[in-house]
């Protein structure tokens, strides 16, 4: 239906950024949540590269569970 009326493109671009804007606040609020700060990048930055590759993909698999499986 969206690609017969030209607005596939348009629509997934919106939903594409949804997403990532989704995917940033869920990061930074679960970053913030597990203690996961510059001063552990400082400190460790193995384990805070770590920590941020964990959060990223959580909040990657919940918002497109949330925005485009549902």
């Amino acid at each position: 239906m969206l690609m017969g009326n030209g607005q596939l493109v348009p629509h997934l671009a919106s939903v594409q950024k949804q997403a990532a804007e989704q995917v940033r606040r869920t990061v930074k609020r679960m970053a913030e949540k597990q203690n996961v700060t510059e001063e552990l990048k400082a400190r460790d930055q193995m384990m805070w590269v770590g920590m941020m590759n964990n959060i990223k993909h959580s909040a990657e698999e919940s918002v497109l569970h949330d925005l485009i499986y549902r």
